[in-house]
């Protein structure tokens, strides 16, 4: 039953992919005879040409991540597997898809900007300056919520912290022995990538266990540990951590995929687990419209239209080549999200693991794909956590230096003499809630990833709205058909600004309700600016 679930949804992705993707191109009129950033605005450091293997293993590193894990699991925990199912395939394929494409063709035609730049363009200064809140915001969502997981994972399982540790340090070195020693690729890959896997066991012969000091919990230190690890990764140059950290991680990425799909198709494993529940879950609540925003990421994702625009857009050899990068890297999210869902199927209804948080959920059906080679269930709970571990990582990386980006060209600040500052205004704000005990709406303490979850799906999904409504706002200025771009906008803004006003009276005045407050009212302002932007078009 599982494998022929993941069969069917596998040809779907296939066939949306060279069918409405083929769409999709021709609705942008996409010519290879237009110059893209890339050779038009060449200057070997942003803009720079590259093959759709090299750029398609950036762009996913980039936009994947947890994102597709976490959601789809809690969804499909709370509500079962065959909603969460269904909004992962029809959103990775008509709205997440047609998102991220979009973006990147709409930034191509112009240069390279960002969606900021275009809206500020093509609506006015003051949506720029909204849109940059509101992106710095949904950033500081991603750290918060990516750190809180991430550090109750290196309490809970000891050997995948040090582990983590290990690979941040090979990362390092692997950048050295290609920087400054001149290794050749193929043999610093061989050495550093065997090294990697090497750390799975070895983190669980020495597990990296933090005592309680300073009155601070195993917990809390972690998290100023890995806030402090992001402030490092944001000021320091790409090529010492950033780039042979994702280039290391990519072998853990297609470990992943190869292990899961093969225990998938070939593990005979049954489906347990119930394909719908109920229509309301006491935790997150109703479905509509919790469910589209608590798959954040395997759906449709507005942090993904910030790396499409603002660096994979300038590296796009040709203009064709955005169908593989922007539309085909989400349909190969959807697939992510899909295993996630499937490490759900397979355990039963009343097991404890149902209970636990989604990284654990998703570390033992790695397991349990892996078993199908032979591998011990430990090695494999363990491999799966480290890999999601270094995803999250990337993400938390990614996220804070873009972060800081957005926080400079706010303020207009010299990038290279006030990046300390704008990283550490990023990153104080996640601080402060990792030292916060936060409550659920019924007043009961709760982990912070799962409070502010809700409000960075919403935070995320709005965003994917609102870029919607800048490619509209910007296919109706270009006299171009709009409907399959408008389409999508319409439900993500009706879904998204619901499910703020659910929180909103769930919350009130604490701190989630307030955030939910600001995103709503910041929303509102923008539509009305891309409405003025239109109707001024229209005289």
């Amino acid at each position: 039953m599982l494998s022929l679930i993941f069969l069917v949804v596998t040809a779907v992705f296939v066939l949306a992919y060279f069918l409405y993707g083929k769409i999709l191109s021709r609705k942008f009129d996409l010519s290879d005879k237009n110059p893209t950033p890339a050779h038009e605005c060449y200057d070997g450091v942003d803009c720079v040409p590259a093959k759709i293997p090299v750029l398609f293993g950036h762009h996913f590193s980039s936009i994947s991540g947890a994102g597709p894990v976490v959601g789809p699991i809690i969804a499909a925990l709370a509500f079962g597997w065959l909603p969460a199912l269904i909004w992962v395939v029809l959103g990775s394929i008509f709205i997440g898809g047609v998102h991220d494409f979009s973006a990147m063709v709409i930034s191509i035609r112009n240069k390279g900007r960002s969606i900021a730049e275009i809206a500020k363009q093509f609506m006015s200064t003051r949506a720029y300056k909204l849109f940059l809140v509101f992106i710095w915001l949904a950033l500081i969502y991603v750290l918060v919520v990516f750190v809180d997981l991430t550090a109750v994972t290196f309490v809970q399982d000891p050997g995948v912290a040090s582990s983590s540790v290990f690979y941040i340090v090979l990362a390092v070195g692997f950048g050295y022995v290609l920087n400054k020693a001149k290794w050749p690729l193929w043999l610093a890959t061989i050495v550093f990538v065997t090294l990697v896997f090497s750390a799975i066991p070895l983190g669980q012969k020495y597990p990296l266990a933090l005592p309680e000091m300073f009155s601070l919990t195993p917990l809390k230190l972690w998290i100023i540990l890995l806030l402090i690890y992001c402030f490092i990764a944001s000021i320091t140059p790409v090529c010492i951590l950033l780039q042979p950290r994702d280039y290391l991680s990519s072998f853990l990425l297609y470990a992943c995929v190869i292990g899961g799909v093969t225990g998938i198709m070939f593990g005979s494993l049954p489906v347990q687990y119930p394909a719908f529940i109920a229509f309301n879950d006491p935790k997150i609540g109703p479905l509509f419209p919790i469910l589209f925003i608590t798959v954040a990421c395997g759906a449709i994702s507005g942090f993904h239209a910030v790396v499409a625009s603002g660096t994979s857009s300038k590296q796009l050899d040709k203009e064709t080549d955005s169908k593989a990068i922007g539309y085909g890297a989400m349909l190969i999210e959807g697939m992510v999200a899909v295993m996630a869902l499937s490490a759900v199927m397979i355990i039963g209804r009343g097991d404890e693991l149902a209970g636990k948080p989604p990284m654990a959920v998703y570390a033992a059906g790695m397991a349990k794909f892996l078993s199908v080679f032979g591998i011990n269930p430990a090695i494999g709970m363990h491999f799966g956590l480290l890999a999601l571990s270094t995803f999250i990582l990337t993400t938390l990386d990614t996220a804070t230096r873009l972060s800081r980006y957005i926080f400079q060209e706010y303020f207009n600040m010299d990038y290279s003499k006030t990046r300390y500052r704008a990283t550490g205004a990023t990153v104080i704000i996640p601080l402060i809630f990792g030292m916060l005990t936060l409550k659920d709406a019924t007043g009961a303490p709760s982990p912070a990833w799962k409070i502010i979850w809700p409000v960075f799906g919403a935070s995320n999904q709005l965003l994917a709205g609102l870029v919607l409504l800048v490619a509209a706002v910007w296919l109706i200025k270009m006299k171009k058909k709009s409907l399959f771009v408008v389409l999508p906008m319409i439900f993500m803004l009706f879904t998204t600004l619901v499910a703020l006003g659910i929180l909103i009276i769930s919350f009130k005045f604490s701190v989630v309700g307030i955030i939910a407050m600001v995103l709503f009212a910041l929303a509102l302002v923008l539509c009305y600016e891309s409405y003025l932007a239109l109707k001024n078009n229209a005289k």
